[in-house]
């Protein structure tokens, strides 16, 4: 069973995907979860659901993602080519609702810089597979992006889901 989302803390919701250095997982996260709040209407109307990515370690700001990630989601049909790394700090500890770790470790960085316990969880806790680490790829061959591309796929289906749940219920309340 997935956790309750965190309220919105302004019109629209902020979430913020994080791994450790902003060129696999999160911003595969990032291009995967967008794709799919477009696609469910989520990015423009009633509750504005908006997505970015960080990495804990700011030695690629400024980087595309890398190309095996790219090349992975080109191949789904995703668009990779905007994303540019940038590093999670401190002051973005409040700017977003719900802060989501790739894994344990992305957890305890993003808690020691200030995220509200109750707004930062592990990306998986949405994965209807279960629970954990979204691993990392980037010492691994091509099945691992793959693996990684459909993990995520599958957690940002059942996330939008989620969304889709609680702009219904801010619509439901706003009238």
């Amino acid at each position: 069973m997935s956790p309750a989302l965190p309220p919105a803390t302004g019109p629209g919701y902020r979430i913020a995907v994080v791994c450790l250095g902003n060129i696999c997982r999160s911003p595969v996260a990032d291009v995967v979860l967008n794709a799919r709040l477009a696609e469910a209407g989520l990015t423009g109307a009633g509750l504005t659901v908006t997505v970015d990515s960080y990495g804990t370690g700011g030695w690629h700001v400024g980087e595309p993602m890398d190309r095996r990630s790219a090349a992975t989601l080109t191949a789904a049909g995703y668009d990779a080519s905007r994303h540019r790394a940038q590093q999670f700090r401190g002051a973005h500890a409040s700017a977003y609702d719900l802060v989501l770790a790739m894994d344990a470790s992305h957890h305890a960085d993003l808690g020691a810089l200030g995220v509200p316990e109750e707004r930062l969880l592990m990306f998986r806790a949405f994965d209807p597979e279960g629970e954990g680490d979204v691993p990392d790829p980037y010492y691994g061959g091509p099945q691992g992006f793959d693996d990684v591309l459909a993990m995520i796929e599958r957690t940002a289906g059942a996330l939008v889901t989620e969304l889709a749940a609680l702009a219904e219920a801010s619509r439901t309340q706003a009238s």
